[in-house]
């Protein structure tokens, strides 16, 4: 693959746009972060769960404030490999400064296929298929379209919420441009080609999508029969800020409800640094907290350090197997080949994380919440959208904004159109609409 090719200020759905002058890529690019950042979708993300229920008296991360720091860390690594990558691969373009705002704007919008209730969601769309009422439906659909709907992928629906033509909308969805919608992909395959992975891109419906982005930024075909692509260079930036970012925000969020102690976090974030190697920073560090005594502060302190050492290692990492990357064949993520003593904290973050984090009884609550509350809407409206003439059917269809609403008779279509509608809902529209059509009191 090719760089010069790779970073490309084309539109998804803009066929007829006049070709865009070298003066004007910046601006696309920019475009691109600000159209993600007005949107409606993104706004939703405010009211996702991350990992933890919604904020009552502490706040905790959100969809939207993660996505956001996200981005941030994202900016920090494009940039900083554009100056690598000028410096050390002699790459004369003046497009290359723009890998920060491309891979701010894929983290902008990496989370925005996920459903209400966090990972949960996902799985409770999924078993919805495999195990409850959505069985019935195997029979109607091909076998592709069975797979995406056994196996409901976030990441696949942020594709298709960001390039499908709902009713109403333009053609090309946002119409954003194609580099920044190849750094979103981080499994440039459908989900059958893998499907013990349970991971993929993109559904059956857009892969001609995807196909019109890998052909314009010269994409490795990796494997034509099941449609396989090697990943644009600029989707390990984007998994590697969004793996920093909620691995290490995580901790925070746990130490401010007490799951965690401040002297826990701080050790686990302290394990990022070698006594030696790192002295200064010691030295540092001991002269801020003589200053700041507020564990929080101190915390905060720790964790921009510690996120400022895995953004330089990881594009240590990245120029390391740069040319294994643009050939399709480095298949690990940038994370998993740290240094020992970074990929060694990090492993200790993930121990804590399960056992403490993501097994605590808030955090089962809000998964057991999510599979009951999305699994009776999908029953509700997929029933609906299957028999339309009722006068129930009609009521609840009513209450689908025009734009979900499927024009024609494909099944797959038809419940897609359902996918669309509720993979949309904020947790806490969700939690009512449930309520509502259940004639559960919210008093």
């Amino acid at each position: 693959m090719d760089w010069n090719k790779l970073i490309s200020a084309k539109r998804l759905g803009s066929k007829n746009r006049k070709n865009i002058s070298p003066e004007m890529v910046r601006t696309e690019f920019q475009r691109d972060y600000d159209r993600l950042i007005f949107s409606s979708a993104f706004r939703r993300l405010q009211n996702k769960t991350q990992v933890f229920p919604l904020p009552g008296s502490v706040f905790v991360h959100n969809r939207l404030t993660h996505s956001l720091e996200v981005a941030s860390i994202g900016k920090s690594m494009g940039n900083m490999l554009s100056i690598r990558l000028k410096d050390e691969k002699n790459i004369d373009n003046p497009a290359l400064y723009e890998l920060g705002t491309i891979v701010s704007a894929a983290c902008l919008a990496h989370d925005l296929g996920n459903p209400p209730f966090g990972h949960s969601g996902e799985l409770s769309i999924s078993k919805y298929f495999s195990e409850g009422e959505g069985r019935k439906f195997q029979d109607k659909v091909s076998a592709q379209e069975w797979s995406d709907l056994l196996h409901f992928e976030g990441n696949a629906n942020a594709f298709r919420l960001l390039t499908h033509k709902f009713n109403g909308k333009r053609s090309g969805g946002f119409a954003i441009t194609y580099s920044t919608l190849a750094a979103l992909i981080k499994y440039p395959f459908p989900s059958t080609a893998f499907p013990e992975k349970k991971k993929y891109g993109f559904f059956s419906s857009d892969m001609e999508s995807y196909k019109i982005i890998a052909s314009e930024l010269g994409l490795t075909e990796l494997n034509s029969d099941k449609f396989v692509f090697a990943r644009h260079p600029l989707v390990f930036l984007v998994e590697a800020a969004d793996d920093i970012a909620y691995q290490l925000m995580d901790l925070e969020d746990a130490m401010k409800l007490r799951i965690l102690s401040a002297e826990e976090t701080e050790a686990l974030f302290i394990n990022f640094f070698d006594t030696k190697k790192d002295a200064s920073f010691f030295e540092m560090l001991e002269s801020v907290y003589k200053e700041i005594s507020d564990n929080n502060e101190r915390i905060a302190f720790l964790r921009a350090n510690v996120i400022g050492k895995l953004v330089r290692e990881s594009i240590d990492v990245f120029m390391k197997y740069h040319d294994e990357i643009l050939n399709g064949n480095f298949q690990a993520s940038l994370i998993k080949n740290l240094p020992e003593l970074s990929a060694d904290a990090i492993k200790k973050v993930s121990k804590i994380s399960v056992e403490k984090i993501y097994q605590n009884p808030e955090v089962i609550t809000i998964e057991l919440s999510g599979y009951n509350i999305l699994g009776s809407l999908m029953t509700e409206f997929i029933n609906a959208v299957f028999s339309p003439s009722t006068d129930y059917s009609k009521k609840v269809l009513s209450l689908m904004p025009e734009q979900y609403k499927c024009q024609n008779d494909n099944a797959y279509n038809k419940i897609q159109s359902v996918l669309d509608f509720i993979s949309g809902m904020t947790d806490l529209y969700a939690q009512k609409l449930f309520r509502d059509i259940n004639g559960i009191s919210s008093y």
